[in-house]
Formats: structure tokens, C-alpha cells, sequence
């Protein structure tokens, strides 16, 4: 199996010295927070080394969500268990088509500082473009988000 290139660049970096958080956008798709005129948008930033790193996302009133992402091996039973999430952003087929068996998978599952839990997969359709990894997200509060960097 071979090392996913953003993982790669993200040890690298932190070799050198350099403490890598790559900065990325949560925007509500589904959900209560999709009535607000104009919906919020929540920054969320990630860093790691190899296959397992921290996501950070301050979501509405300041709440800080923090978990660990690690990799999602292509032979695991799970990995389809936010299919449909992944389908109803990205449109019908596409976490089969393109998310599911690659080599740059990843979830997470964040806590916040108000309580709220917040489910988290991303992947990098090009490793080492950390620009075209895409994701989702899907908090307790009924709310589905499009993840991107």
C-alpha cells in the first residue's frame, strides 16, 4: 500500500520544523442552519502526520469542536456508513464511484465545547492537492455540511 502523497507533505513539513494546519470550510447544506439568510459558514482546520492527525471546527456561538482523523483502510466494513450523506452533497453514486477504496480516506468524530458531536469523512481525489480534498460533515443537531480545503 502506498503513502498518500497529503499525508506525506504534512510529515514532511512538520520534519522541517514547520507546524502544518491546513484551513478548510464547513457549509450547511441540510438542516436547521440552511434557513439562516445567508447560512454560516464555520472554518475547520486539520493537521497530522502519516495516517492520523487533529481536526479542529468552531462552529455557531464560538463552539470549538476537536477529535482525531485517522485513515480509513479500504478493506473496512464501515467505511460506507455516511454514504448517503456523501451522495445527497455530491449527487447519487459518488461515494461509491469515488470515495470508497481510496487510498486518501479518512473520519473523525469531534466533540465540542458546548456538546455538540460532529461526524466527519474526507478524501483527496489527487494526493498531494491538498486544494481538491473534499469531505462532509453531520452534526447531532440535524445538520449536514460540505467539508472543504
Amino acid at each position: 500500500m502506498r503513502l498518500p502523497a497529503l499525508l506525506s507533505i504534512l510529515l514532511a513539513s512538520l520534519l522541517c520544523g514547520c507546524a502544518v494546519m491546513v484551513p478548510g470550510h464547513l457549509y450547511p447544506v441540510q438542516g436547521p442552519l440552511t434557513r439562516q439568510s445567508p447560512p454560516p459558514v464555520f472554518k475547520i482546520t486539520m493537521s497530522g502526520v502519516l495516517r492520523s492527525g487533529t481536526l479542529t471546527a468552531t462552529l455557531a456561538d464560538g463552539e470549538v469542536c476537536t477529535g482525531d482523523w485517522t485513515a480509513v483502510r479500504q478493506d473496512d466494513p464501515s467505511a460506507g456508513e455516511m454514504a448517503a450523506q456523501w451522495d445527497a452533497i455530491y449527487g447519487q453514486g459518488f461515494f461509491v464511484a469515488n470515495v470508497l477504496g481510496t487510498a486518501v480516506f479518512a473520519r473523525a468524530v469531534l466533540t465540542g465545547s458546548h456538546g455538540t458531536r460532529l461526524r466527519v469523512q474526507l478524501y483527496d481525489p489527487t494526493p498531494g492537492q491538498v486544494t481538491n480534498v473534499r469531505g462532509i460533515a453531520a452534526d447531532d443537531k440535524g445538520n449536514l455540511y460540505k467539508l472543504t480545503f
